[in-house]
């Protein structure tokens, strides 16, 4: 494994817009496509996605807009719903946004003629990530800098309120531990909610400000990553509330973390959008340099395939991805 490759994108895809938040469906929408979604100014684009790693008749890589949906006003997170389906008839697509105008909303589309748009109030500051119940898709997360992390039928009905200590910067819902929520905070801590007592069970901290970013890996259930400061940190919930391993990465500040959904000893991080450039950087926990050095023009964003080893991150009118070995 070369160390420290600094690589250009594998593949890229134009966009007609800038690109600032770009999401991969994590689940398992039926088709032989990934579902990729992304948010530009004033709307979101869905397509499908195939790479050459896993068929060996495309060339390269193929993409294919799907739809574009009118959103109004910048997108800044995006959930996918566990409902989405390709493979229906009709397909469905499903997934939540969050604006800056502090609103939520739900669309919900066939591709064809039904396009709902729900839009949901309650946060009285801005809202930085949001998350659907993994298993049944029936609730969906949200963290905002109101210090309160909110739990959401699809009516827009709270169905849980939980108030923090500072902004909420990351909140994930794992599908082996559906009644638990994992709330990040700017502050450093991350805390375990039980949805059923709706009471905290379990606290981790950085030691450190201000976290940004931080993910719960797919593939361990154990393992929880985050990003503070210019440093990574690395979790290991039964041994210590405080992480087993750390390292500096980014010149000026670490902005997202994101674990490999194929590998739980792989996991990406991203600086801030710099002037010109953002920094990705792909780490393995068994090498001490990162093992993947990327840059987007002004990049955003940052996403894991759900079956490869592959990483996506938006920028200035394209997406770049990038391949890495296991």
């Amino acid at each position: 494994m070369k160390q420290d490759s600094i690589r250009n994108a594998a593949y890229t895809v134009d966009c007609e817009d800038y690109v600032h938040v770009i999401k991969f469906n994590p689940f398992d929408s039926g088709g032989e496509c990934s579902l990729i979604a992304y948010g530009g100014n004033n709307y979101v684009v869905v397509g499908t996605c195939r790479f050459q790693e896993e068929d060996a008749e495309v060339e390269g890589m193929q993409y294919k807009t799907l739809r574009t949906f009118h959103h109004g006003i910048r997108v800044d997170a995006i959930a996918w719903s566990p409902e989405t389906r390709l493979d229906g008839l009709p397909p469905q697509i499903r997934f939540c946004t969050a604006a800056p105008d502090r609103k939520l909303r739900l669309f919900t589309s066939d591709l064809q003629d039904k396009n709902e748009c729900k839009t949901f109030n309650g946060h009285s500051d801005y809202v930085n990530d949001l998350v659907f119940a993994p298993k049944e898709g029936q609730e969906f997360a949200s963290v905002s800098d109101d210090h309160t992390c909110r739990v959401w039928d699809l009516e827009g009905n709270e169905k849980a309120h939980f108030v923090l200590r500072s902004p909420g910067m990351s909140v994930c819902w794992h599908p082996e531990e559906a009644f638990k929520l994992m709330v990040a905070e700017k502050n450093g801590t991350i805390r375990f909610y039980d949805l059923i007592t709706q009471q905290a069970i379990l606290s981790l901290e950085c030691g450190q400000m201000p976290l940004m970013s931080a993910d719960w890996c797919l593939k361990n259930t154990l393992k929880i990553g985050a990003v503070a400061g210019s440093d990574w940190l690395i979790w290991d919930i039964t041994r210590s509330s405080y992480p087993q391993d750390k390292r500096p990465v980014h010149v000026d500040r670490a902005r997202l973390f994101r674990w490999s959904r194929v590998n739980e000893n792989l996991f990406a991080t991203t600086g801030y959008p710099g002037k010109t450039t953002t920094q990705l950087l792909v780490h393995h926990l068994g090498h001490p340099q990162p093992i993947l050095t990327g840059t987007a023009a002004v990049g955003s964003g940052l996403t894991w395939h759900r079956t490869l080893p592959l990483c996506a991150v938006g920028g200035d009118h394209k997406i770049f991805f990038w391949v890495t070995e296991m």
